[in-house]
């Protein structure tokens, strides 16, 4: 069993430009501030793909990814779980217009059906399109992050592929996931 996501992973101008708006800040808070090398849009997330199953999952996320179009997009605002006031985690908001935003739900439902029907079981919470920045030790009010995020708009590129990643527990530095990219696969 392996503990999988399917991300969008945005492009090294779009991660150099939010991380730079970023460093001077993050020590202003105590929180557990993900790496850069790691930021990416979870489509999808299971914790247990069957070993027996990945190259169903990846003909099936293939198929999948196919059937969408390539979305522009870019990382614009920020937000916060379960809420700004007693959040847990906070995020960077993804910008694009009605027609992204149905493309970005349609791919998200179709790499969660290939999940499901490669027999994984797939988390079940709603998609909501983010990037997460950091995350909190304990229920903290971040409003005075998320109006500073609210005032960050970065570059916009093109989601034209979507990536199965193998999240590895603790096996990264300092103890984090270490993510390794099983396979990508092309929107159109």
């Amino acid at each position: 069993m392996t503990r999988m996501f399917v991300a969008a992973v945005p492009p090294e101008d779009a991660v150099a430009d939010l991380d730079g708006f970023l460093a001077v800040r993050r020590d202003a808070a105590a929180y557990r501030w993900t790496v850069p090398e790691q930021w990416h849009l979870t489509l999808a997330f299971t914790e247990d793909v069957p070993d027996r199953s990945l190259d169903d999952l990846e003909v099936r996320l293939e198929r999948a990814a196919r059937r969408r179009r390539p979305v522009r997009l870019r990382l614009a605002g920020g937000g916060a779980f379960p809420h700004p006031d007693r959040a847990r985690v906070l995020f960077a908001r993804l910008d694009t217009d009605d027609a992204g935003r149905t493309e970005l739900d349609r791919l998200a439902t179709g790499c969660r059906a290939a999940m499901a029907k490669a027999g994984a079981r797939v988390d079940g919470q709603r998609f909501r399109a983010h990037l997460t920045l950091a995350r909190l030790g304990g229920p903290d009010n971040v409003t005075s992050w998320v109006r500073l995020l609210d005032g960050y708009e970065g570059p916009e590129w093109e989601l034209d592929e979507v990536a199965l990643v193998a999240s590895h527990l603790g096996e990264g530095p300092r103890r984090r996931p270490r993510h390794e990219v099983v396979g990508t696969y092309a929107l159109g």
